[in-house]
């Protein structure tokens, strides 16, 4: 079982498509970004509210209206998609099982309850790190990465996509296979 929903996954790669290579953001419909992922459209809408409602994202007017960045791309972190999606997640819950020891006889002493549990303690650690990581990463970073790693045409080809179903010439266009 993961710790995240399919709706943080679907929301970063829709943040990546958001912006070009240079990082500037771009406009897209949920719809459109539905499509070009195979994702489906409702819950991506249900994605890009909390998206808005975070300030992550803002709905651009007119008739072909859609989503664009509100804030930079380098200002926009993994973390910040995450907790607006899935909100706060603790990875662990402690349930105090130190306190049932069968040699209490239903009374712990205080020095076995004192303080912090020692597994809650380093799931804590565990907690503050993920979330440190996951701060470091902006959405500039993930589609730096991306841009490395794809071939110059696939971005290309995404513009493409994207600026015809703007234009309301798509629906039949695909993106064609890209050779490395």
């Amino acid at each position: 079982m993961s710790l995240y929903s399919a709706g943080v996954e679907y929301g970063i790669h829709c943040l990546l498509f958001l912006v070009d290579e240079r990082g500037d953001s771009r406009e897209a419909s949920v719809r459109d970004l539905a499509d070009l992922q195979g994702v489906p459209h409702e819950y991506l809408a249900k994605v890009f509210t909390k998206l808005a409602r975070a300030g992550l994202v803002a709905a651009t007017e007119g008739v072909r209206g859609g989503f664009r960045l509100a804030r930079p791309s380098d200002e926009i972190t993994v973390l910040d998609i995450v907790t607006a999606i899935d909100g706060s997640k603790k990875i662990f819950d402690c349930r105090e099982v130190r306190e049932r020891c069968a040699v209490f006889d239903g009374a712990p002493p205080p020095w076995a309850t004192e303080g912090t549990c020692a597994i809650h303690a380093v799931m804590l650690t565990a907690q503050k790190r993920m979330e440190e990581a996951l701060a470091q990463q902006t959405v500039l970073d993930l589609a730096r990465r991306f841009g490395r790693k794809a071939p110059a045409v696939f971005g290309e080809q995404v513009n493409d996509w994207m600026t015809e179903r703007r234009e309301g010439k798509g629906g039949d266009i695909a993106v064609r296979q890209v050779e490395p």
